[in-house]
């Protein structure tokens, strides 16, 4: 294979891992632009997602298929089920403690994470589940590189929900009620904003969207694992870093660049697949000495 080849091929690779990474961080990112929250259980709920996705799946594939139309209901079912379990984990968990100290609701956010994933261990006890689905293994041919229809699916499908999440923030009532929520809550409040309902909004759709990553993720990796969130979360939060937490058009970038800096990285000579996560993280603390706000991040400072 030559090196345009390989190089096709990684691009391919990169984008594929990069929307997974994307569409989690998109999560991140908002819960963190809108409260100042690194919610620790988003790479959960990416993972609940993936096992609702593969539940509803099984049940209506008898009646849909288990083609992409199938998984396609699956991952909108799914989408609406997380984003709810969201909105109950902000109104349970976090909001309570959003006048607390920042570390007080950083902890409650890694025990609600403790809780989803062990949760789902409880209940598949620690196994693989296979998610089964009809997908075939078709695709075209440039030169010696095969890119599946199932790849181009998958990329197309993150782009249409990324384009769908900047419209909606830059064009809806409630995305601009977003964004004024994440510069000021308090003159917010006192313009008629409503807050608390901007709050579970956000986390509807932050949830909504790590769910139908994990739902893609099952389809495509073919099996699901109560663990299988927690390095995506880790990934995806390095996306959000990367890209400048806090801005939706950061972690998309973000995403797409660790998806890419990952799948070329194995290619480099003395780093291979096994070494994949520790490039990654490099790349993290050189953003993080380099450009502590991220590529597209702002510095901000603390109101008195």
């Amino acid at each position: 294979m030559s090196l345009f080849d390989i190089i096709c091929h990684q691009l391919v690779n990169g984008l594929v891992l990069g929307a997974f990474y994307a569409l989690v961080a998109l999560g991140y990112t908002m819960i963190f632009g809108v409260i100042k929250l690194l919610n620790f259980a988003h790479g959960d709920l990416y993972m609940v997602g993936g096992f609702i996705g593969f539940i509803v799946l099984s049940a209506i594939s008898s009646v849909v298929g288990g083609d992409w139309f199938g998984i396609f209901v699956a991952m909108f079912l799914s989408m609406i089920a997380v984003g709810c379990l969201g909105v109950v984990i902000e109104r349970v968990a976090y909001h309570p403690m959003l006048k607390a100290p920042r570390l007080s609701i950083l902890i409650t956010a890694l025990a609600v994470s403790l809780v989803l994933q062990n949760s789902v261990l409880a209940l598949t006890g620690g196994q693989y589940t296979a998610f089964s689905t009809d997908l075939g293994f078709g695709g075209v041919n440039l030169g010696s590189v095969f890119i599946s229809y199932n790849q181009m699916v998958l990329v197309a499908t993150a782009a249409v929900l990324m384009i769908a999440l900047e419209t909606f923030v830059t064009r809806t009532q409630y995305g601009r009620a977003m964004r004024a929520v994440a510069i000021d809550q308090n003159m917010c409040e006192l313009m008629g904003i409503n807050v608390s309902v901007i709050i579970a909004v956000t986390f509807f759709i932050g949830s909504a969207l790590a769910a139908a990553a994990g739902t893609m993720a099952g389809a495509y990796y073919g099996s699901i694992w109560y663990f299988m969130g927690f390095l995506i979360g880790l990934k995806a939060f390095t996306a959000a870093v990367i890209g400048g937490i806090g801005s939706i058009p950061g972690a998309m970038l973000g995403g797409l660049i660790l998806g890419l800096l990952e799948a070329f990285g194995t290619q480099v000579p003395g780093i291979g697949s096994e070494w994949k996560d520790v490039f990654t993280f490099a790349v993290l603390i050189l953003v993080l000495v380099f450009k502590p706000t991220g590529l597209l991040g702002k510095s901000e400072q603390e109101r008195m």
